[in-house]
């Protein structure tokens, strides 16, 4: 039985994941949670061996739970299951630990499929992220300026470029509007640009929004 663990901040779309998930015979859905905390919590408590994990979260995201089992060496595997678009988050997820990468929007019987291809060491993607792959093999892609933004980096220039406030913003990633503001100018210094809207332009022609 594949013990698998959820963790996504909106309680309707664990339902959603959890009743996919309870269809499969050899799935059984241990434990859930909303948050970075919570996560961590569960997984010292609950038998895991798939972790199903959103990457937009308040507070600590998704990443930095990428980030936390790879650096304990946990035997954890991780499928991501996101909106974010699959060519700038995918390689990403899975430069960073991830098993695998799956958007919500796919075939539910997908994510059953997906469980269990990482559940048997195996990494899962969609063809069009495999395609992505092939290609940065077969010749080096320059690399993109977005690239070097940190996490938090990352997520902010996306959600200014969805229009949000700052104020709204640090509420959201649980933060202070100075901190904030820091990773703010933080981005525009490696983005090479000057203010909001220039940002906006970036991540609309970019594909980050």
């Amino acid at each position: 039985m594949i013990k698998v663990v959820v963790c996504d901040d909106h309680a309707v779309v664990r339902r959603g994941i959890r009743d996919t998930l309870a269809e499969a015979v050899d799935i059984q859905v241990t434990g859930e949670a909303g948050s970075y905390a919570e996560v961590r919590e569960v997984l010292r408590k609950t038998p895991c061996d798939v972790l199903v994990l959103d990457l937009n979260m308040p507070g600590r995201g998704g990443m930095e739970v990428l980030t936390t089992l790879a650096e304990t060496d946990s035997p954890v595997k991780v499928l991501v299951v996101s909106m974010f678009p699959e060519d700038q988050y995918a390689i990403r997820c899975l430069r960073a630990g991830a098993q695998g990468y799956l958007s919500k929007a796919g075939d539910p019987e997908e994510m059953v499929r997906a469980v269990r291809t990482v559940m048997q060491g195996r990494k899962y993607v969609t063809p069009e992220v495999a395609q992505m792959l092939v290609d940065s093999l077969s010749k080096p892609a320059q690399e993109v300026l977005h690239a070097s933004l940190s996490e938090r980096e990352l997520q902010t220039v996306v959600k200014i470029a969805s229009g949000k406030r700052l104020s709204d913003i640090a509420e959201e990633l649980m933060l202070s509007p100075k901190t904030v503001s820091v990773y703010r100018t933080r981005a525009l210094e490696k983005l090479h640009l000057g203010n909001n809207a220039e940002l906006t332009v970036y991540a609309i022609r970019n594909g980050l929004v």
